[in-house]
C-alpha cells in the first residue's frame, strides 16, 4: 500500500459541503439522500454500474450512521471522510493489505480524537471513537475482501510453454494445449514424445491446481484470523484521558 499521512480535520470540513441543510444538521433536510449523494459524488449511473452502487451503499449507510449518533456536521463530515479515505486505500492495490488499512483508519481515527495542536484535534470524543471504530470494523472491514474483489483489477497467472521440436505456441496456451492434446490422423516418430508431454503437463497442472487451492484456503484462514485479532484491539488511544471532550 501507497504510505499515507493521517490529514488534518481541515482538510476534511468540505467533503459534504454543498447539501442542503446549511443551518441545521447535513442529514436532516436531504429530501431523497441517495440522489443528493450520486449527485455530489458523480454515482448517478449506480441503478445501471454495480461499482457506482456499492459505493452509494457505503456512503449512504456512513451518513446514516451520524445521524443515527448525532454527529455534529463537522463530525459528520470527517467521519465520512475517514470511510472515504479508508476505502480508497484499500483499492489502491488488489494485494492484501487489511492490516495496513486498518491501521492507517485508527491513524485517521485518533489524529481527530486527541487535542495536540497542530498535530491532531479532539473533534471526537472517546466513546464517539469506539462507535465509529466498532461500526467500520463490522461493515466495511469484515466485508474487506468483497470490496477488494469488486473495486480491483483480478490478478491472473500465464503460463508459456516452449519444448525443443514443438512450433512456437500462439498467444494464450489454450489453442496449444488444445493442439497438444489432438490426436494425430496417422502414427508418427513424434507420437512417443508427444504422450510424454502430456503425460507430464497433466500431472503439473493437477499438482499446481492442489497448490493454489491450498493456498486460498491459507489465505482465507490467515485473513479471518486477522480480523478477529484486529476486533480484539483496544479502541480508546493510550493516555486517552486528555482526548476526551468535556
Amino acid at each position: 500500500m501507497v504510505g499515507r499521512a493521517p490529514l488534518p480535520a481541515p482538510l476534511y470540513s468540505h467533503v459534504l459541503e454543498g447539501a442542503p441543510g446549511e443551518t441545521s444538521h447535513p442529514c436532516s433536510q436531504w429530501p431523497p439522500l441517495r440522489r443528493v449523494l450520486a449527485e455530489l459524488f458523480q454515482l448517478q449511473g449506480w441503478d445501471s454500474d454495480p461499482r457506482a452502487a456499492i459505493l452509494l451503499d457505503l456512503y449512504f449507510y456512513t451518513v446514516q450512521f451520524s445521524r443515527e449518533h448525532s454527529f455534529t456536521r463537522e463530525q459528520s463530515s470527517v467521519f465520512f471522510a475517514i470511510v472515504k479515505d479508508t476505502h480508497e486505500a484499500c483499492v489502491e492495490t488488489p494485494l492484501p493489505n487489511v492490516e495496513e488499512c486498518y491501521r492507517y483508519f485508527t491513524e485517521l481515527l485518533f489524529c481527530h480524537a486527541v487535542r495536540r495542536p497542530p498535530f491532531s484535534i479532539d473533534l471526537f470524543s472517546q466513546e464517539q471513537l469506539a462507535l465509529m471504530s466498532d461500526y467500520v470494523v463490522n461493515t466495511y472491514f469484515r466485508h474487506f475482501k468483497l470490496y477488494k474483489y469488486a473495486f480491483t483489477p483480478q490478478v491472473r497467472l500465464d503460463i508459456s510453454l516452449s519444448y525443443v521440436g514443438i512450433p512456437a505456441p500462439a498467444p494464450g496456451w489454450g489453442s496449444w494445449l488444445a493442439a497438444l492434446f489432438t490426436p494425430l490422423s496417422s502414427a508418427g516418430p513424434r507420437d512417443p514424445l508427444r504422450e510424454y508431454i502430456s503425460a507430464q503437463l497433466c500431472q503439473e497442472l493437477a499438482q499446481l491446481r492442489l497448490a493454489v487451492e491450498e493456498r486460498l484456503r491459507a489465505s482465507e484462514e490467515q485473513f479471518n484470523a486477522k480480523l478477529a485479532l484486529l476486533e480484539k484491539v483496544p479502541n480508546s488511544p493510550k493516555g486517552g484521558g486528555r482526548g476526551h471532550r468535556k
